[in-house]
């Protein structure tokens, strides 16, 4: 069974930028910035007939034009048990009404509904029990200004993702472009 999410890709030159923040923290795994992304929807293990329903309910959604999305600083998710540290992402009414759209599709597919309120982001680091609230808030604090990063989402995708404790590699099962959306070769795709 495949290990299924869709999200929006992170553009090679915003990955960069996003990658100048890896490093420092013991008990980090940190993502490798070709794995970034913005996540939609997690399916998680679902069945062929399911992925499939998916992948065709994706490729038929309604058309929508490309659109922007920022990100806009550095938190964690966890509190006091810190589990990931990311970069927010500004839930704009397109991004929102996007992955409206993406739970919707999913659950005509056959998943089960999602429970988790969607808070938008790109994981940056997954942490163990050794990067405990102290070490997570000083790097936090030392990463300094995070500059708002301002990209266009272009198409959404289906990924799966390979067995492993989390964090890619993905893999691109199926692109869905956006009006007006082809990657531009500058943008790290073949033209």
């Amino acid at each position: 069974m495949p290990r299924l999410f869709t999200g929006l890709e992170i553009p090679p030159e915003i990955a960069e930028r996003l990658s100048f923040f890896r490093g420092g923290l013991p008990g980090a795994r940190w993502i490798e910035p070709s794995d970034y992304h913005i996540t939609l929807r997690f399916l998680g293990e679902i069945d062929d007939v399911v992925a499939a329903d998916l992948d065709a309910g994706l490729a038929e959604a309604r058309a929508r034009p490309a659109f922007s999305v920022t990100l806009d600083g550095l938190a964690s998710f966890g509190g006091d048990r810190p589990r990931a540290i990311y970069a927010s992402v500004v839930p704009s009414p397109d991004l929102i009404e996007l992955q409206e759209e993406h739970e919707r599709i999913a659950r005509r597919a056959g998943a089960a509904p999602e429970r988790r309120k969607f808070t938008p982001h790109v994981t940056l680091a997954r942490l163990n029990r050794e990067a405990g609230p102290e070490a997570v808030a000083r790097t936090l604090t030392q990463a300094g200004v995070f500059p708002r990063l301002t990209f266009t989402a272009r198409r959404a995708a289906l990924f799966s993702a390979r067995t492993s404790r989390g964090g890619g590699p993905y893999l691109v099962e199926a692109a869905y472009p956006f009006l007006g959306g082809n990657f531009e070769p500058e943008e790290g795709e073949d033209a």
